[in-house]
């Protein structure tokens, strides 16, 4: 990457589970699952993050610094502006009574 081109980053799709399972490879790690966000520099996946779980994975191969901070960026915002659950259904949680199982 160029200090001039910035990554592109969006909402993983079906389409992405070939590049996403070579970079998961690239990285001796786990395939992400669940969704996910990727980085992309001039059309290839150079890195990608788990919006479940936080984990990141990125091609060893390159500079992948600055698609790492933006997939961090745009994760956290994306969490911002997550829906929460209303207050009532909050508290409802809060205090339901604790379930009986039976011996």
């Amino acid at each position: 990457m160029s200090a001039f081109s910035s990554p592109v980053v969006r909402p993983a799709t079906e389409r992405d589970a070939v590049a996403l399972a070579r970079l998961a490879e690239l990285d001796s790690a786990a395939p992400l699952i669940g969704d996910v966000l990727l980085a992309e520099e001039r059309g290839v996946t150079v890195a990608a993050t788990s919006l479940g779980d936080g984990r990141v994975i990125a091609d060893p191969f390159r500079l992948t610094g600055p698609a790492r901070a933006a997939l961090r960026a745009r994760a956290r915002a994306l969490r911002a502006v997550a829906p929460a659950a209303s207050l009532r259904a909050r508290l409802q949680g809060l205090f339901r009574p604790p379930r009986l199982v039976a011996a």
